[in-house]
């Protein structure tokens, strides 16, 4: 695969920055990549509301221009996102899709530019402070129904912004909005052309981006201050879309990645591979969830299964008593799980079937039962203050109080299609409907 970085106006000068210790500090109290600030969905500093509506607790609501299921991400006063707008503009010797030859799930590949763009919003109005353009071009292939040309959410460092689209490039941004450097992706393609979503990952002075897919697959480590390629490693594997996991154990800084063919683990320094596990199953989505000294991986379509698994492993553990549990029933497609309290929070493929095991040992302290209230779920559970907020993609949220009894404080809808995942940030809660992004706060109007 070919890699071209272009630094935008020759070489660029950072201001001071916040040093690691500080960002450790601040990170707590934010939402700064997928699935928080510890990687597991939990908010630790955050209380946000237990009850809202379209009228109830809603502080602002803000329309987003075009389309994409990426999850909001929150920096202090700021909340990011990305989209794809689709410009109507036609490309020369593009196909029309009514005459395109039929493919599963019904999917057309477009005929028209798309704009690819990052939005940042002021976080106590919900008003735009500014929409960057990434890039304007013809997507090489369509996307599920359910998937989108966005779907990766941003990360960042507290000092930049970085945001993926897939064969359209990684992108990095001042938190005002300037572009700072930008680095060409190939085209790759996704199994029946679902399309892509895994999330960049960012530690220290590196990003990390995994592209699982059906031509080319590969784990690519950024220099997170110019976009140089740092290092890039094929992978045997075939399409996924989970987000890796960076970590530090075992003397070394570890990205974790979970994907059909194997679980691994990477040395974030040099790529070289520390250890692996066979074990999983088809079309891997759940993100890698730290827990103690060893990582908890999941995946459940076309099969079931759930392993927690040590860090300080080396070589190939497929198989063996390294395998500190594994659990082989009713792990989510879609959903990442939720580590909160010891206990492992996830549901039956995309269904309200709710199983919650013990994290250390791996055995069932409740269900499966169904969730009252929900239907079928893509967003992943969170939780903060005390409570865990499971949301359907009919836009209905069931929040439970943490206990043995998992008692239900609330069931709040909002009339949208909701795909995204919710971000808890202090006193509010960040929701992405199929245009608008919600932010609820108690005493909001």
């Amino acid at each position: 695969m070919r890699f071209v970085t272009s630094l935008l106006c020759g070489l660029v000068i950072f201001a001071p920055s916040a040093s690691a210790d500080e960002f450790s500090e601040k990170k707590s109290k934010n939402w700064h990549q997928w699935r928080g600030p510890l990687a597991t969905g939990v908010a630790p500093e955050a209380d946000p509301p237990t009850e809202w509506s379209a009228t109830k607790n809603v502080k602002w609501v803000a329309r987003i221009p075009g389309f994409g299921k990426s999850s909001p991400i929150v920096w202090d006063d700021r909340v990011f996102l990305t989209s794809a707008i689709d410009t109507g503009e036609v490309v020369p010797g593009a196909t029309k899709p009514e005459d395109q030859p039929e493919r599963r799930f019904d999917i057309k590949f477009p005929h028209t530019k798309y704009r690819f763009v990052v939005d940042c919003l002021d976080r106590n109005t919900g008003k735009f402070l500014w929409q960057q353009t990434a890039v304007e071009e013809l997507p090489h292939e369509g996307h599920h129904g359910d998937n989108s040309h966005a779907s990766a959410s941003a990360t960042t460092d507290g000092k930049r912004l970085y945001v993926s689209f897939g064969s359209r490039g990684m992108y990095c941004y001042d938190l005002d909005g300037k572009k700072l450097w930008e680095h060409k992706l190939p085209n790759v393609e996704t199994r029946l052309s679902f399309g892509e979503g895994s999330s960049p990952v960012v530690h220290g002075d590196t990003v990390i981006l995994v592209r699982d897919n059906e031509t080319a697959s590969t784990i690519l480590a950024l220099d997170a201050a110019t976009g140089e390629t740092r290092w890039q490693k094929p992978r045997d594997e075939t399409s996924a879309w989970a987000t890796p996991l960076i970590v530090e154990a075992a003397g070394k800084t570890q990205v974790v990645t979970n994907s059909s063919n194997r679980v691994r683990s990477y040395d974030l320094k040099t790529g070289d591979v520390i250890w692996e596990c066979g074990g999983q199953v088809s079309n891997v989505t759940p993100s890698p969830v730290p827990v103690g000294n060893d990582v908890i991986c999941m995946s459940g379509y076309r099969g079931s299964v759930a392993m927690r698994l040590p860090l300080d492993a080396t070589g190939d553990i497929t198989g063996t008593s390294k395998i500190v549990w594994k659990y082989d029933q009713d792990t989510p497609y879609v959903p990442s799980p939720l580590l909160v309290d010891g206990r492992l929070f996830f549901n039956k493929l995309n269904n309200a079937i709710l199983t919650v095991l013990d994290s250390e040992t791996g055995k069932v302290v409740r269900g499966p039962e169904r969730m009252q209230g929900l239907k079928s779920l893509y967003a992943s559970p969170v939780s903060a203050a005390g409570r865990v907020y499971f949301t359907s993609r009919e836009g209905t949220t069931v929040v439970y109080k943490l206990g043995d009894d998992l008692e239900v404080l609330s069931t709040n809808t909002v009339e949208d299609l909701v795909d995204a995942s919710a971000a808890p940030v202090g006193k509010q809660l960040f929701l992405r409907g199929k245009d608008v992004l919600y932010c609820f706060e108690n005493g909001g109007s």
